[in-house]
C-alpha cells in the first residue's frame, strides 16, 4: 500500500465571476522512501493540489477526493484536531519562499522549538538540544548562536535550510519540497537540492519535489507526474520520461530545454501552449 494514496482529488476556487477548478481530478500516490516529482508550468494546479493534502487552502477553496489515504489512514475522516496532529509531525512541507514563510518578528530558534513543543511536547532543554542538532544536520554554521538570529539576518539560502530543519524536526514519514530552490543562485540551488537528497536517504522519507525545472527532475526523482491546467499530462519513472515522453505537452517542456535546441531558437510559451493544448485532446 502507498504511504499516500489521492484519487480523484479536485480544487475550485469560489470567485467574483464563478467557480475556477485549479485542479482537476487528479491521482497522486507515493511509496515509502520514494521521490515523485510533480512538474509543469506556473499554475498548471501542482501547489495548490499539495496543499489541498496538507489541508492549507484557504475558506474559498472546495476540495473533493474519493480517497486521500496516508499511511492507511482517511484524511478526510479526521478531525480538525486530528488533522493538525498530523501536519508538521507526520507530513511536513517547505513553502516556496523561505523569508516569506518564516515569521520576522521572532527568532529562528523560537520558530524551530515551537514546531517541537507543539508535536513532540519536549522540555525546554530538550527543544533546544534538538534544535541545536536540527541547525547542524542543514549545515547551518555556529548553530547554537544562529538560534537567537532573525529572519532578515541571514541570507536566502540559510533561511531556506532553518525551514528545511523546521520541516524534518519531527522525523515527517512524507516531505513535500514545494520549489524549494526558487530565487537561490545556482550554487546554492546544488546545496540544498544536495541536502534534501542526503536528508531523504538518511532517514527513509518520501519526498514529493515540486518542480517547473526539469533539470531537478532529472537529478532527484523516481517517478515523475507532468501537470498542466490542473490535469495529470502523464506520469512515469523517470528515465522513460526523458527518454520516451508520451503527451504532447511533456514533449513541448523537454524541446525548450537548451541541450534539446534543433535550430537557432528555442520553442517559445506560444509552442509549449499550442502542443499542450493539441495533447488534452486526446
Amino acid at each position: 500500500m502507498p504511504l499516500l494514496a489521492v484519487r480523484n482529488l479536485s480544487v475550485s476556487f469560489a470567485t467574483s465571476t464563478g467557480s475556477f477548478k485549479a485542479v482537476d481530478g487528479i491521482d497522486y500516490s507515493v511509496d515509502v522512501g520514494e521521490v515523485l516529482s510533480i512538474v509543469g508550468e506556473s499554475g498548471s494546479g501542482k501547489s495548490v493540489g499539495m496543499l489541498a493534502v496538507m489541508g492549507l487552502l484557504p475558506a474559498t477553496a472546495t476540495v473533493s477526493a474519493d480517497a486521500m489515504l496516508f499511511d492507511g489512514q482517511d484524511m478526510q475522516k479526521l478531525s480538525p484536531t486530528e488533522r493538525r496532529a498530523l501536519i508538521g509531525r507526520d507530513i511536513s512541507m517547505i513553502f516556496q519562499e523561505p523569508t516569506a514563510s518564516l515569521n520576522p518578528c521572532f527568532t529562528v530558534g523560537y520558530q524551530l522549538e515551537e514546531v517541537l513543543k507543539e508535536h513532540l511536547n519536549l522540555g525546554r532543554r530538550e527543544r533546544r538540544a534538538r534544535a541545536v542538532e536540527l541547525m547542524t544536520a542543514v549545515g547551518i554554521p555556529d548553530p547554537a548562536e544562529r538560534l537567537s538570529s532573525y529572519p532578515h539576518q541571514m541570507s536566502g539560502g540559510q533561511c531556506q535550510r532553518v525551514m528545511i530543519a523546521i520541516a524534518i524536526a519531527c522525523n515527517p514519514k512524507l516531505l513535500i519540497a514545494d520549489e524549494p530552490t526558487t530565487a537561490l543562485d545556482v550554487t546554492i540551488q546544488k546545496q540544498i537540492l544536495d541536502l534534501l537528497m542526503k536528508l531523504q536517504a538518511d532517514k527513509g522519507m518520501a519526498l514529493i519535489m515540486i518542480t517547473h525545472d526539469m533539470g531537478v527532475v532529472a537529478e532527484t526523482a523516481d517517478r515523475v507526474i507532468v501537470q498542466y491546467k490542473g490535469r495529470k499530462m502523464e506520469e512515469s519513472d523517470v528515465l522513460t520520461l526523458f527518454t520516451a515522453p508520451t503527451s504532447p505537452y511533456t514533449k513541448a517542456l523537454l524541446s525548450a530545454l537548451p541541450e534539446n535546441a534543433t535550430g537557432t531558437r528555442l520553442p517559445t510559451v506560444s509552442d509549449v501552449m499550442a502542443a499542450a493544448a493539441a495533447g488534452a485532446a486526446l
